[in-house]
């Protein structure tokens, strides 16, 4: 493989450069309109606008792609992750074009990509699975008699897609009807597929998921897990590995898991299997993500391994070298990440300029970043602007390093999750390990954010009074 096409843009088509370029692989960067001057596209050897801004019209172009990667001679297309990375149509097109697709075969896509499929594959492996029906229910009367037999709270849930989208928990059995309608509505506006399952919501959850790695010699590889239960609408935004929960035992037992749905589906490349976890340590299959995560940098951390690096190396037929006794977990890492976003006003999309925008540096801070001060914050596309990532050989140096790295972030023109992530790296619950995915739920709110900063403030204030008497004092001494 000597050149690739990274079907992606921002922090992660960076991110994937970087590794091509230190394999000796040209890559070539897609860009939108209104991507013109973004650092990706100064970052590839080549690149080509395929379209306007929004994403339709642009990175979700798969035919205009492949005409790109065939006309420059691309060998590979990595699709980073959201995009066409879970789109088992475009894997499909790859490999009728004798162009390499860096990630799973299309089947495999294809059957993760539907929960009530997946949930059927693995059915054989006896892997734990949340109490509920594995097929797609369109009756409330059905829902109302599952929820009788599983017991409420239920969770309704759109089976072709994630990201919170089409997923309602329901309580009391009055409501299942209604939310019921407006789960269907809402996965048939997403993914164009209104099925919906029912299953038992697990209380006080824990998102723990398991990195994966298969080549094409049937080699399968675990790289840990990471715990992602710091959420808001569902979505990821503090994550870390390994998880303060987890014994040795208990993350063997999730890691074979997490192989044998690999398994199942006949996995290649990364891959990532997630599961829910109840407050007594019992573990259930949610679903797998057949792409390489937002969240994968505090897995390579934690394991010294470049993900995208083996993942081009399976893409090409080589076999994984390293054996999972091979693999050992060393140190802590933190992720957060840094959206345009505004803690204050419910993490509502805070579009704007970068008029200020400086990374912090130093050991064991690492910024996966896709933006440049000056530029604006596109609208068309999601609010991420980083990731921020630190390491440590404990958990508390990890976190303390995190704390100290986003007060070096400097951002102006635009609100971002920075003083969320602080304020999560500050509180007890999120310290000592005893929170769940509710943790926004139960925990944060803009007014005690917004004491915070006060209190902060006044510290600051005091100090810089106390430190000008004393300058003052200082001044006014006789020679």
């Amino acid at each position: 493989m000597k050149k690739i096409l990274v079907a992606n843009r921002g922090e992660i088509a960076i991110r994937v450069m970087r590794t091509a370029k230190k394999m000796g692989i040209k890559t070539i960067a897609v860009y939108s309109e209104v991507d013109r001057h973004a650092p990706h596209v100064k970052f590839a050897d080549e690149a080509v606008c395929i379209g306007p801004a929004p994403s339709s019209e642009s990175y979700l172009k798969g035919d205009k792609i492949i005409e790109v990667a065939k006309s420059l001679n691309a060998d590979g297309i990595h699709p980073g992750y959201g995009f066409l990375s879970e789109n088992a149509d475009f894997a499909e097109l790859c490999e009728k074009n004798d162009i390499i697709f860096i990630g799973p075969r299309s089947k495999a896509i294809k059957m993760m990509g539907d929960k009530l499929a997946a949930k059927d594959a693995v059915k054989d492996y006896n892997i734990p699975m949340v109490p509920g029906v594995d097929h797609a229910v369109t009756d409330p009367d059905e829902a109302i008699k599952i929820a009788r037999e599983i017991g409420l709270p239920i969770l309704i849930k759109a089976a072709a897609g994630g990201g919170g989208k089409g997923m309602r928990i329901v309580e009391k059995e009055k409501d299942i009807e209604n939310q019921m309608k407006r789960a269907i509505s809402e996965a048939t506006s997403a993914f164009g597929d209104g099925s919906v399952f029912v299953e038992k919501y697990v209380t006080s959850p824990r998102h723990i998921e398991i990195q994966i790695m298969a080549d094409t010699h049937g080699n399968y590889l675990h790289f840990f897990e990471r715990e992602c239960s710091v959420q808001r609408r569902h979505q990821k935004v503090v994550e870390e590995a390994p998880s303060v929960i987890l014994t040795p035992e208990l993350r063997e037992k999730m890691g074979q898991a997490a192989i044998d749905v690999a398994r199942s589906c006949d996995y290649v490349g990364a891959g990532t299997v997630e599961f829910l976890m109840d407050a007594d340590l019992n573990f259930y299959f949610l679903e797998m993500n057949t792409r390489l995560q937002v969240e994968h940098p505090v897995s390579e951390l934690i394991s010294g391994v470049d993900l995208v690096e083996l993942q081009i190396n399976v893409a090409r037929g080589e076999a994984l070298k390293m054996k999972q006794e091979d693999l050992k977990i060393n140190g802590h890492a933190l992720e957060l990440r840094v959206y345009a976003e505004d803690p204050m006003n419910d993490f509502l999309p805070s579009v704007g300029n970068l008029e200020t925008y400086q990374l912090p540096v130093g050991e064991d801070i690492r910024v996966d970043n896709g933006f440049e001060e000056g530029m604006d914050i596109p609208i068309y596309y999601d609010p991420m602007l980083s990731k921020l990532i630190t390491y440590g050989k404990t958990r508390n140096e990890a976190i303390q390093l995190m704390i100290k790295a986003i007060d070096n972030y400097h951002i102006k023109g635009v609100q971002t999750t920075l003083p969320f992530g602080r304020f999560v790296c500050e509180h007890e619950a999120f310290i000592s390990g005893n929170f769940d995915t509710h943790f926004v739920k139960n925990y944060y709110s803009p007014s005690l954010l917004e004491s915070k900063h006060k209190a902060e403030a006044e510290i600051a204030a005091k100090i810089a009074l106390k430190q000008y008497l004393k300058d003052q004092k200082l001044l006014r001494l006789p020679n």
